[in-house]
């Protein structure tokens, strides 16, 4: 969306979309999508060979333009009045003049629906621009991985988008922690053990909190996915004093919540000086925890106010 470049999609990747797909990428609900095609001519919708109306990149790519400038005052029909390139122009003119994230999280979407790193990259170096890694992750990322979460619940998106698109944030965050690597360790009073459960795979708000920790001069040992927690008990003959941080997404289920808490709680953490820090949308939508030495946070950004 930034220039040409955005325009040119992978000729090599065929995508379709119905009319779901875009009020899912794109936050238009379908009966507006609707009425803008009929009143103003918005989208072309093409029909395949049986019939079916079905909508391709550059329709996605415009929805999300036009979603982007109505959400911020523009009425809808001034924006009907611009052909593609000029509304290519408004957008760029309105990221410059209001330096809003929406247009960022776009263009990650159309990264990942099309499996265009340059796209991706492109976004991201640009975004570094005028903000660090810290404000891209917590204002940018967290959001888009919210709604991707959202968008692979509704099947407009496949594992394999997911995984592309996790992965290559995985990588900045890679490149980041191996900096943060080289940071002198100045808060020795303990020491932060970073792990997932087992069969949990959605690593990376555990990642940035691990770079933080870092960055701040704490000794942080990520241990990253799929741990056994008998696993955690190595560190005691070690540490007089372990904090545990762990990030519950989809796993352990939600009937086993308590009893993973439970288990932790009485086989792993020592009551005179562990604790495990817990968050994630499985703690959440659990509730309270009424264990001691285990306290939930609704955000990292939560957590990491609390060290």
């Amino acid at each position: 969306m930034f220039n040409k470049n955005i325009k040119k999609l992978n000729n090599n990747i065929k995508s379709q979309f119905n009319i779901k797909d875009l009020e899912n990428l794109s936050g238009v609900k379908a009966h507006t999508i609707r009425i803008w095609e009929k009143r103003y001519k918005l989208l072309k919708p093409k029909r395949t060979d049986t019939n079916i109306r079905y909508y391709d990149n550059e329709d996605l790519q415009r929805i999300l333009n036009v979603a982007l400038l109505n959400n911020n005052g523009v009425k809808i029909s001034k924006i009907a009045d611009l052909n593609d390139e000029s509304l290519l122009v408004a957008v760029r003119e309105f990221i410059v003049r209001n330096e809003k994230t929406d247009y960022a999280i776009n263009a990650f979407k159309l990264s990942m629906m099309n499996f265009d790193h340059h796209l991706f990259n492109q976004t991201y170096n640009q975004l570094l621009v005028k903000n660090s890694f810290r404000e891209i992750f917590l204002e940018i990322f967290v959001r888009l991985l919210d709604e991707i979460g959202l968008l692979w619940q509704t099947s407009t998106i496949t594992p394999a988008h997911e995984h592309f698109i996790s992965n290559l944030i995985k990588q900045k965050l890679q490149l980041q922690i191996e900096k943060a690597q080289s940071m002198d360790v100045v808060n020795k009073e303990r020491v932060f053990v970073l792990f997932l459960p087992q069969n949990e795979i959605h690593e990376l708000g555990l990642m940035f909190i691990h770079m933080n920790l870092l960055l701040n001069g704490y000794p942080s040992i990520y241990l990253g996915q799929s741990i056994p927690l008998d696993s955690l008990l190595d560190f005691h003959p070690l540490y007089e004093k372990v904090t545990y941080i762990s990030y519950f997404t989809i796993n352990p289920s939600a009937e086993d919540v308590n009893d993973y808490l439970n288990q932790i709680n009485f086989t792993v953490l020592r009551k005179e000086s562990d604790e495990l820090l817990i968050l994630g949308k499985r703690i959440q939508e659990n509730g309270e925890v009424n264990l001691p030495l285990i306290k939930q946070f609704d955000s990292i950004q939560s957590l990491l106010d609390s060290l």
